[in-house]
């Protein structure tokens, strides 16, 4: 309570979903609530759509640890819904969400005074009417880039001009405005099912974020021009709905506090020369099969590169009992590890990403195309070979190569396996060819326009005192 004399804070709820906390979407949604806090506002992170997922309270609690000057409140379990397949997470990620929205009701609606705005995460996009019916200013914070938002956004204009699954238009090339033309295969899979109950999810989150009071996104507008404009402009949005303000805020990437708990590639990496490793990760759901693994293996020794690689267990090896980190000399190359040391680190698991990406030792990254690992890589100035795996990364694929150009994509990966020959080729062209160094140049360009949007008076710093001011107003 605001002592005498004292006004207090404005109260700002973001509402992310804990069924999915296992990937980057609290971990963006928690740094933008720093930097709300940092900026005279108190935060709650409000953690909807739980379930009895001991995994998934311990990454919360991790997070909670990290940002102490955040309040983190956790909604009441749920029941998993029976209409929802078990395989699909990505729905199951929704409609557990929707199930919370009546305990999120009850703690905004207790919440004294009046939360001053309503953040969402685009998982909790039902939640839009919640802070209607409460008279809150609602917010979307999509933590994935302006280009994937304006498809979003305009995704209900191409399901009108189509009658067929998007999954048996192939190749065809789709056009979205602000975007490069995207082959229909490259659309996220939740997208290719016309009927399917995902692709339903969607075009009513397309629907749920034209109702919001804005829209606040984890990129910066001189790195997305077009699509920012496209959107600004309405182009994006259907017939007949509102375009909300867009607010990019972007790049949202801080260097974790190392101390005395470094980890040990950092120590290796720092042995090495200078722009000289390939640094290959995947992010948390990124794994690929024993044979799949040994293609890497061999590509990255033919190539003669310096490399840091994260390796995780092969799918379907998880279970009770089984060690955590994956077997190495059963997974890798007979004889690899050691003809190989000095030159290679094979890493079990997990790195620190951004660390890793901001020592002056990497010079290239094989990467998933995760877009929080696309920042990281930008804002340490590290040109990427692209290898896309699931949800929206094969778009992002597609605009990293012929928008932005700051990478080159790695044939083969919706195939079979990504072959040992493309990996050395790639990697090699990366590191020591013209074409490599100049992919290195408009890379360091987009790093110093992060920087730029970062610094004061810079674009998304001041989108984002802008936003503060008015919630405190």
């Amino acid at each position: 309570m605001a002592s005498h004399g004292e006004e207090a804070k404005k109260h700002v709820v973001i509402y992310a979903p804990a069924s999915m906390v296992n990937n980057s979407h609290l971990v963006s949604m928690a740094e933008l609530g720093e930097l709300l806090a940092a900026r005279g506002l108190e935060v709650t992170v409000a953690l909807g759509g739980r379930t009895d997922d001991e995994a998934a309270d311990s990454f919360a609690d991790g997070a909670a640890a990290a940002h102490p000057a955040l309040s983190f409140r956790r909604l009441p379990p749920v029941t998993r819904p029976r209409d929802v397949p078990a395989h699909d997470h990505v729905a199951l990620a929704f409609e557990l969400a929707r199930a919370s929205n009546p305990d999120l009701r009850e703690f905004l609606r207790a919440a004294s005074p009046s939360p001053a705005a309503l953040v969402l995460d685009f998982f909790c996009g039902s939640a839009v009417h919640v802070g209607a019916e409460l008279g809150i200013p609602t917010y979307f914070f999509f933590t994935s880039s302006i280009c994937i938002l304006a498809e979003l956004l305009y995704h209900p204009v191409i399901h009108e001009r189509t009658t067929v699954s998007l999954r048996d238009l192939g190749g065809e090339r789709l056009n979205f405005p602000g975007s490069p033309e995207i082959p229909a295969e490259d659309l996220p899979a939740a997208y290719l099912d016309r009927d399917g109950l995902t692709h339903r999810l969607f075009l009513a989150l397309s629907e749920q974020m034209c109702e919001s009071h804005g829209l606040i996104v984890n990129s910066f507008r001189a790195l997305e021009p077009r699509a920012t404009d496209a959107i600004v402009n309405g182009l994006c949005t259907p017939p007949g709905r509102r375009t909300p303000p867009l607010h990019c805020v972007g790049p949202l990437t801080k260097l974790d506090k190392a101390g005395a708990n470094r980890h040990e590639c950092l120590a290796w990496l720092d042995t090495q020369p200078e722009a000289s490793v390939v640094f290959l990760c995947f992010g948390t759901m990124g794994r690929f099969s024993a044979e799949q693994a040994r293609h890497v293996a061999r590509g990255l020794e033919t190539s003669g590169q310096r490399f840091l690689w994260v390796v995780r267990r092969p799918p379907g090896e998880d279970g009770a009992g089984k060690p955590a980190d994956p077997d190495l000399d059963a997974l890798l190359p007979d004889g690899f590890l050691a003809r190989t040391k000095g030159k290679g680190l094979v890493v079990p698991s997990w790195a620190p990403q951004r660390e890793v990406l901001a020592h002056a030792a990497v010079g290239g990254f094989v990467t998933h195309c995760g877009w929080n690992s696309v920042l990281e890589a930008i804002v340490g100035g590290v040109p990427m070979l692209a290898w896309p795996m699931y949800a929206e990364q094969r778009m992002i694929k597609v605009f990293l190569v012929e928008e932005l150009r700051l990478a080159v994509a790695l044939e083969g990966y919706g195939k079979e396996a990504v072959r040992d020959e493309e990996v050395a080729a790639k990697v090699r062209w990366l590191m020591e060819s013209d074409g490599g160094r100049e992919l290195r140049e408009r890379t360091r360009a987009a790093m110093r326009q992060a920087k730029a949007a970062l610094s004061d008076g810079g674009e998304s710093r001041t989108a984002l005192l802008e936003l503060a001011s008015q919630w405190k107003r």
